[in-house]
């Protein structure tokens, strides 16, 4: 069996990212992937303004005058002052454009109103309260980097140096099918020895929200041919294939012999826990990731190995998920395997599991919103610091 390292690496080596791409509006960007760097086309700010509502003024020439000045103009945001008048203040609003000879801004709490004239409070440090002109951006440099997936903070930032429409990868196509003759789709009423089919949805809604498109192609019976066809029309309509289930090694398990009929496989088990029967391959040179079949093993393999694989295959640059420590509130004895448990963090600092671990237990990755990484042969005592990745 491959180690979960060696798994990714596999999978991530065996990558031809998307070339083609599309421009879209940034406000319509979420999620996508930056195909271009984007540079900054102004400063941001494009000149000093005020952080505070108050009053700008030169500090040398307050100093000399006792920091008593009188009022000479009021700027709003939006307005061109004048420059300042010499040894004056101005009245000045949040946002407001500072005037040429003012160093300065005294919040209106540090000041007191004497008709015309102003006394500021000589405490107010020089240069308080003023966002310098290019601070955040600088015209010129590199505001976003290609490969970068755009979030919200990437959507406000191209806006904020006037980018309208920026050119992203097309979204990746996700194929997902489920095997097994007992699954039924949800609505219907259930017979003996039937299920309702889950892992479709998991998995289309993971490919969604890692900014890529999910082809839903059913569920297919357990049958030899019937696993042939359906990984070709998969093939022939996505750029990777996922499915779930017939991956093992039982009777009716049909998933590694027809990708091998219609294709290849290059590896089919991984030493991770929940999740060993994962199989890698092509079929006519779509790349094709086949994982188990029970639900919460289908949530752990996606997020740990085939979310790099997509990520990367989308042109991203950050497909695995972070890892940080955190404070073990339990204590569970080590595997022969890499353990991904569905665990939570707790208001102390701490990460607690979910007391039932087993692969068919979905309600685990529901309840948790971390994953603890047991390595293999690690036993974790009470207080330990643990390897956590949070699900995104």
């Amino acid at each position: 069996m491959l180690t979960v390292e060696e798994a990714i690496t596999k999978l991530t080596g065996a990558i031809e990212p998307l070339v083609a791409t599309e421009t879209v509006p940034v406000a319509e960007s979420l999620g996508r992937v930056l195909a271009v760097d984007v540079e900054a086309l102004v400063n941001v700010p494009p000149a000093d303004n005020s952080a505070m509502d108050g009053y700008a003024f030169c500090y040398a020439a307050a100093a000399a005058q006792g920091f008593e000045l009188p009022l000479s103009q009021r700027i709003v945001a939006g307005s061109a002052p004048r420059p300042l008048a010499d040894k004056s203040v101005a009245r000045i609003f949040t946002g407001g454009e500072l005037p040429s000879g003012a160093d300065t801004v005294a919040m209106q709490e540090n000041c007191t109103p004497r008709t015309d004239w102003i006394a500021i409070d000589p405490e107010v440090a020089r240069g308080a309260n003023v966002r310098r002109r290019g601070q955040d951006l600088i015209a010129g440099c590199t505001a976003v980097s290609a490969r970068t997936r755009i979030r919200a903070q990437e959507m406000g930032m191209l806006s904020s140096i006037g980018v309208g429409n920026i050119s992203v990868y097309r979204r990746l196509k996700v194929a997902v099918f489920s095997t097994g003759d007992e699954l039924v789709e949800p609505g219907v009423p259930l017979e003996a020895g039937q299920i309702y089919t889950a892992n479709r949805a998991t998995l289309c809604g993971l490919v969604r929200a890692w900014g890529m498109q999910p082809v839903d192609l059913g569920n297919v019976a357990d049958a030899a041919q019937a696993t042939r066809e359906i990984l070709v029309k998969a093939a022939s309509e996505a750029d990777v294939v996922i499915c779930s289930g017939g991956v093992s090694v039982g009777e009716e398990d049909h998933v590694r012999a027809a990708v091998a009929a219609v294709g290849a496989i290059d590896f089919w088990r991984v030493a991770i826990k929940p999740g060993k029967p994962l199989a890698f391959g092509h079929v006519r040179g779509v790349p094709l990731i086949g994982l188990p079949g029970n639900p919460a093993s289908v949530f752990v393999t996606a997020c740990i190995l085939a979310r790099p694989f997509l990520f990367a295959a989308q042109g991203c640059s950050d497909g695995q998920l972070a890892t940080f420590k955190a404070r073990a509130c339990f204590a569970r004895r080590g595997e022969t395997r890499e353990a991904y448990l569905r665990a939570r963090l707790t208001a102390g600092g701490g990460v607690e599991l979910f007391p039932n671990q087993s692969s068919g237990v979905l309600s685990s990755a529901c309840w948790g919103d971390v994953f603890v990484r047991q390595k293999s042969g690690e036993s974790i005592q009470v207080d330990d610091l643990v390897d956590v990745l949070p699900y995104s």
